[in-house]
């Protein structure tokens, strides 16, 4: 039994830690961020999107820049979607209030987020 214990110890750590990293996975998105008010343009570079958030008032219209030399990005949004590109611009225009949620189908964890905010004007 002693021997039985010396490997089934490690065993159960092991288990323990990859149960605790799973968890740890459900950490906040870069695009529940604070999002940036003014920024109507977003960067998609180096697997990820700048800023990841930005906040927009109706009517507004959005441009995503691809600049990540070869690296190919999309956007891809309820309502909305870029084709595949790693040079050029893709633009959308929110007339909806709400939060809108978009993400790179190509990268996992590139994600961001629009909030469009009505303003008593």
């Amino acid at each position: 039994m002693s021997t039985r214990s010396r490997f089934l110890l490690p065993l159960l750590l092991v288990l323990a830690f990859t149960l605790a990293a799973c968890q740890s996975g459900s950490a906040a998105s870069p695009a529940d961020s604070q999002p940036v008010k003014g920024v109507t343009t977003v960067e998609a570079k180096d697997l990820k999107f700048r800023p990841p958030a930005i906040e927009v008032a109706p009517g507004t219209a959005v441009t995503w820049r691809f600049d990540d030399g070869s690296v190919p990005h999309d956007v891809k949004g309820d309502g909305f979607a870029s084709k595949v590109q790693s040079r050029g611009t893709f633009s959308h225009r929110f007339t909806q209030v709400g939060e809108f949620r978009y993400k790179c189908t190509l990268h996992a964890g590139m994600e961001g987020r629009v909030v469009v905010a009505g303003g008593s004007g």
